[in-house]
């Protein structure tokens, strides 16, 4: 664990979003990792996500599960060499990998092998509920609301239900009304704002949607992540003031690196 992190907390490896952010790197893209009662989760660890881990002095070993949102390569690039590190290399089997079925179907994005090295894998569906750890004292649900609008692949996003509260990751999708139902009751709402404006035919969400959404759900706190070149060129921290001044509730753009802790009060350091 890192020795700076607070005891439960959010960190963001990465903020970028689209083909085009990602394979120039003009924002990282190693994902979402999560500590939450006493549990280390990686979520949807895209390229870089095993550097920026070790980077930011976290220990893939130390991880409980791996979650996939989806399959598309900004999310899943690296899942197989973070199960790897996860493992000791395939030596310890362990561990619990959430991922859409298709993500293992014909053109699997986990390699046949590496799924012997987890404990066990479960397929994400709408309306499941989840578990990862055996002992109470360190066991963290979550849950699948609803499945997400996102082109031909099956897409989720998830609340976590900490002792701390309620964190919920909207993800990747189109905007559609069901998305305001379903992230209901959380205290922080992660959202995938990846565009500036609509553009038809594209399921993202843009900055029009982010306030619906934000509005809507009424967290304590929102954050914008995941960002595409037309997000990062009207420069997320001015999107993201403007969502606050319009929704009334505190909205910030994440950067790479930025952590969250998750306690009585959402605290935000870098």
């Amino acid at each position: 664990m890192c020795c700076n992190c607070p005891s439960s907390f959010i960190k963001f490896l990465g903020t970028a979003g689209t083909r085009f952010v990602v394979s120039k790197q003009i924002r990282a893209s190693g994902g979402i990792w999560l500590f939450l009662n006493g549990i280390h989760v990686h979520l949807d660890p895209g390229p870089g996500a095993l550097v920026k881990s070790i980077q930011s002095h976290l220990n893939p070993q130390d991880l409980s599960a791996i979650i996939l949102s989806h399959r598309h390569l900004d999310h899943s690039n690296d899942v197989n060499i973070m199960i790897e590190a996860m493992t000791n290399g395939g030596t310890n089997r362990k561990g619990t990998l959430f991922c859409p079925q298709d993500a293992l179907d014909n053109d699997p994005v986990i390699f046949e092998y590496i799924q012997d090295y987890v404990g066990t894998i479960e397929i994400l569906r709408e309306g499941g509920r989840y578990r990862i750890g055996e002992a109470e004292h360190l066991l963290l649900e979550f849950d699948v609301p609803v499945r997400n609008i996102h082109g031909n692949v099956q897409a989720y996003g998830m609340r976590f239900f900490a002792s701390e509260g309620t964190i919920g990751y909207i993800g990747d999708t189109g905007f559609f009304e069901g998305l305001i139902n379903a992230y209901q009751g959380v205290e922080l709402l992660v959202v995938n704002a990846v565009i500036e404006n609509q553009m038809p035919g594209v399921d993202h969400l843009c900055v029009e949607d982010a306030i619906r959404l934000i509005k809507g759900v009424s967290p304590k706190m929102a954050v914008l992540t995941h960002f595409g070149m037309s997000m990062i060129n009207a420069q997320p921290e001015i999107m993201a003031g403007e969502i606050t001044q319009v929704t009334g509730i505190n909205t910030v753009a994440s950067v790479d690196g930025m952590t969250i802790k998750i306690g009585k009060q959402l605290a935000i350091s870098s």
